[in-house]
């Protein structure tokens, strides 16, 4: 049976007017409940600041829920709406997303991404969150990387279609991911408007971070309309999911925009795009606030050396890196076209 998901209810208030009846468990981040704890009222009965989304160490969060728990609550980002998500799921519970950025598009999924004992991400269809409450004041307010930085996930389908076109090509895409001009072109006209927002979203401007949450539902409604994600799906996640497995300690906080982000660079190199028009999308990723220096340049290397090798380890989408020789010149080359020598 295939199903197609709704939408989580989305909420635009002030979120000092809120109240929740609902006795709840509160997942959250130290730095995200601060910026918001005086705002928002909640019986909390639990509250846990989950750092993993290891699935053994959420099921069991989700196995020892006291009994009275009637919803779960997400407050922070990415990590937080993920590990809500699986935890309603789990415990069949409504799960309230309650952003402190728009940091990632998967406030709005009906799938949650789990690690593996290897480091990699899987997914597993969730159902999405009952509803989705937005405080602009709360949004503008928070750090300019973390913003906006969903704008990579529009960002992505720059290079995401061109490995599903790629895939399409070599009769590579299995039916049910089969490539569709239809949906690659309105694909391409949302990640195209995030262009034009970028400055905008890095100002904090208002207008521009609506734009933003409309643009990334947009995205989020047409892959799960077409059953995938393969217009945003290239080995622009490849790169940023391999690099995910290196970052430990420290670096397991940096941001996944701040992996993904120097992927659409790379990606496009890999594609055979000019540097000035990688340039140009560097440009408004630093626009939008998004940090493309938080990677140390061996580190870049020696991932992309093994990129290909681990997507087909992985069985990632097929695309360039399924037939690329990636050897240690070619990978300096790449970082150097991406601008990432530096």
């Amino acid at each position: 049976m295939t199903t197609i998901w709704h939408m989580p209810r989305i909420e635009l208030l002030d979120l000092s007017k809120f109240r929740e009846q609902r006795p709840v468990a509160l997942l959250t981040g130290k730095r995200s409940w601060q910026a918001v704890n005086t705002m928002v009222r909640l019986p909390v009965v639990v509250q846990a600041e989950p750092e993993s989304l290891d699935k053994d160490y959420l099921d069991d969060l989700a196995d020892h829920l006291p009994k009275q728990v009637a919803a779960v609550y997400g407050v922070g980002g990415g990590v937080v709406a993920d590990a809500a998500k699986y935890m309603g799921h789990r415990a069949k519970l409504p799960v309230v997303l309650v952003p402190t950025a728009l940091s990632v598009d998967g406030f709005f999924t009906a799938s949650t991404a789990l690690r593996d004992d290897k480091g990699g991400n899987y997914y597993i269809e969730t159902g999405p969150a009952e509803k989705v409450m937005i405080d602009w004041d709360v949004i503008s307010a928070a750090p300019k990387h973390l913003r906006g930085a969903g704008i990579v996930e529009l960002l992505s389908i720059t290079t995401g279609i061109l490995d599903w076109k790629y895939a399409a090509d070599r009769g590579k895409n299995s039916p049910e991911e089969r490539y569709q001009e239809w949906a690659a072109r309105l694909a391409a006209g949302i990640g195209q408007r995030a262009f034009g927002i970028a400055a905008g979203v890095g100002d904090g401007r208002v207008a521009a971070l609506r734009e933003l949450l409309d643009l990334i539902c947009m995205e989020v409604r047409l892959t799960t309309q077409i059953g995938h994600t393969r217009p945003q799906e290239g080995s622009e996640q490849a790169f940023a999911q391999a690099m995910q497995t290196r970052m430990v300690g420290f670096r397991s906080r940096i941001a996944y925009s701040e992996l993904l982000g120097p992927g659409i660079l790379l990606s496009m190199a890999l594609h055979g795009q000019e540097a000035k028009n990688v340039a140009v999308v560097r440009q408004v990723m630093e626009a939008a606030g998004v940090r493309l220096n938080q990677l140390e340049q061996q580190d870049i290397y020696e991932t992309l050396v093994g990129l290909p090798e681990f997507v087909r380890r992985n069985k990632l989408p097929y695309g360039i890196l399924n037939d690329t020789d990636m050897t240690p010149d070619r990978a300096r080359q790449l970082i150097s076209t991406a601008g990432l020598n530096a």
